[in-house]
């Protein structure tokens, strides 16, 4: 299924999303080291963003979060792509620095976590490619 959205930061990746419905401010809830959201408060706490296609509302906080997103990607640590409900200047700034691919304001439902799915921030569009094998 392909969904349209806006493109707000160039590039393209594919992996496993990782969604959550609640903002998140990626200086203080996230360790720029690991990537670990690391806020006890936060439905992500112990979850790993690194590699992941990161799906959330929007980002909060100080504009050092931007900075965050940058350093998660020089330790290796970052999501391999945002898909944001509604991209606000952190995290446009953050993907932009740190070449995240992003897009935000998508026109529809995206699916479950652990699907593999498709971002391509320079057309904003955000596909699925596969679903997640079957359980015992």
């Amino acid at each position: 299924m392909l969904l349209s959205g806006r493109s707000i930061s160039k590039g393209g990746a594919t992996a496993p999303l990782l969604s959550t419905d609640v903002p998140i401010s990626f200086l203080g809830q996230v360790d720029a080291k690991t990537g670990v959201i690391i806020d006890t408060n936060h439905p992500l706490c112990g979850k790993s963003i690194a590699g992941k296609i990161l799906s959330f509302p929007c980002g909060k906080g100080s504009t050092v979060g931007s900075y965050v997103i940058y350093a998660l990607k020089k330790n290796g640590a970052a999501p391999a792509a945002f898909i944001v409900k509604q991209c606000e200047t952190i995290v446009a700034v953050g993907a932009i620095i740190a070449g995240i691919p992003a897009v935000d304001m998508i026109d529809g439902v995206l699916p479950e976590d652990g699907i593999q799915v498709t971002v391509n921030g320079t057309e904003g569009t955000v596909e699925y490619t596969s679903a997640p094998a079957p359980g015992p």
